[in-house]
């Protein structure tokens, strides 16, 4: 049950959780970011999408509610339905076309939703299945709720967008005003008696600054709106949390499944080629020896003795590989004695702390402790360490696990490591694998699972 840490603790970098390099990291800028905003792309993206979110929520909206008022007029007969149908269907394209401009003018990554389950083919097979579907019926709420907000949103973001820009720009048209609509600068104030211009170096001045101002803070103003619009559609035009996790199981059933078989298969080699091969070897020996045992009694006696000590290695053999399996430690103590005997098998003194006040089920009990072997086995093989500790304890609903040593760190989940392999396994039981190892060390390895008690 031995893995690799990575490439070895002697290479790769130490990761952070979303694989990024904790040092040399990516270009720094000189401008801050709030005298830069404005002019980025992606601050004229999100600019651009809320002004196309007008018009195509308009059309959307109009859609959506001429469909569904047709077809709840027309349910009295029997072409209600089909236009209510119709109606969703059109509401799901337009909610993919809206994940297709999420994800080019937000940069948001939204997964198509669960395809419709028809059980036969045919249009009532279809009909039933949009009418039936969540997705059909959150693509019209999107399409009802959009609306709104998306007016508000245009016209926030544009007001606020063409007044900084033609503030800011004041300096360079103001004298628009004495030329040619016969008045000394921007109006601000006026009736019969009064009247106030923005026509003076220090009142253009302060205009200027001012837009300034609107202008810095318009990309953080339109990057808020464009924040509800994210949560929408992520919300409701992306797959359901129900069918999020289907996806998340079924993978977890591959990852099992594929566990199991590469379990069966080492099980099956190491009797192959272990205690099989020594049974077979004793078994000749034994042979011989019986030939022998009439015509020179003293070379059988050395042959039986030989056959002996193949029989002590063949058991120990046999012992070692029923321990890999679920060693009756485990089942008859706990986790504190069963991981005690880990930890003295290791090459490096070992502590060993288990705070646990009850015994969880068997399945996970299981999973922890080949978790905490494969770890320590990790410990003696690759990083040099001569130190290692061992910690178990119980949060709410969590087991924690914590594996530290003083080896070289370098370790990493990364690149198809033995890490990754029981990162995997444990989010095969909605568990969590987390590194932390520095190259230098420490390496910290901390497993979560969920506690589920008998």
């Amino acid at each position: 049950m031995a893995t690799e840490y990575g490439q070895g603790y002697g290479h790769g970098l130490a990761l952070h959780e979303h694989g990024l390099p904790e040092h040399g990291g990516g270009r720094r800028h000189r401008v801050p970011a709030g005298l830069r905003a404005p002019f980025e792309a992606r601050s004229w993206r999100e600019f651009g999408y809320v002004l196309l979110s007008l018009p195509i929520s308009i059309l959307l909206f109009v859609y959506a509610i001429t469909m569904v008022s047709l077809g709840a007029g027309l349910l009295v007969t029997f072409l209600g339905i089909p236009v209510l149908a119709a109606g969703l269907a059109g509401c799901r394209g337009f909610g993919a076309l809206e994940r297709v401009r999420a994800r080019a003018l937000l940069d948001l990554e939204v997964a198509d939703p669960e395809p419709l389950r028809m059980r036969r083919r045919g249009f009532m097979a279809w009909m039933g299945a949009v009418l039936k579907s969540g997705t059909s019926w959150r693509a019209l709420l999107y399409a009802v709720l959009h609306f709104p907000w998306a007016v508000f949103s245009f016209v926030v973001a544009l007001n606020v967008w063409v007044y900084g820009w033609a503030l800011l720009t004041y300096p360079l048209w103001f004298w628009v005003f004495p030329m040619w609509a016969g008045q000394d600068g921007l109006q601000i104030y006026g009736d019969e008696t009064h009247s106030f211009y923005l026509d003076n170096p220090f009142e253009i001045t302060v205009t200027a600054l001012v837009g300034l101002l609107f202008t810095l803070a318009t990309p953080w103003i339109v990057r808020a709106l464009t924040t509800v619009d994210r949560l929408l559609v992520h919300g409701l035009l992306g797959p359901s949390k129900l069918a999020t996790r289907v996806v998340e199981l079924e993978s977890d059933r591959g990852v099992v499944v594929d566990t199991a078989a590469a379990d069966l298969r080492r099980i099956e080699r190491d009797l192959h080629d272990g205690a099989q091969a020594r049974l077979v070897a004793l078994a000749m020996d034994l042979g011989l020896a019986k030939e022998k045992l009439a015509e020179d009694p003293q070379a059988a006696a050395r042959m039986v003795d030989e056959a002996h000590g193949e029989v002590k290695t063949a058991l120990q053999e046999l012992r070692d590989l029923a321990r890999g399996i679920h060693p009756a430690v485990l089942t008859d103590r706990g986790l504190d004695a069963a991981l005690s005997a880990v930890a003295s098998r290791c090459t490096v003194p070992v502590e060993v702390q288990v705070d646990l006040t009850e015994r969880p089920v068997p399945a996970i009990e299981g999973i922890a402790y080949f978790t905490v072997s494969e770890l320590l086995q990790n410990i003696s093989k690759h990083s040099r360490a001569t130190w290692a500790a061992v910690d178990v304890w119980r949060v709410e609903n969590r087991l924690m696990l914590q594996v530290v040593d003083n080896g070289m760190g370098g370790a990493a989940t990364s690149g198809g490591s033995g890490l990754s392999g029981l990162a995997e396994r444990l989010d095969a039981v909605d568990g969590i694998l987390v590194v932390d190892s520095p190259v230098g060390g420490p390496t910290r390895v901390t497993a979560e699972l969920p506690w589920r008690t008998v």
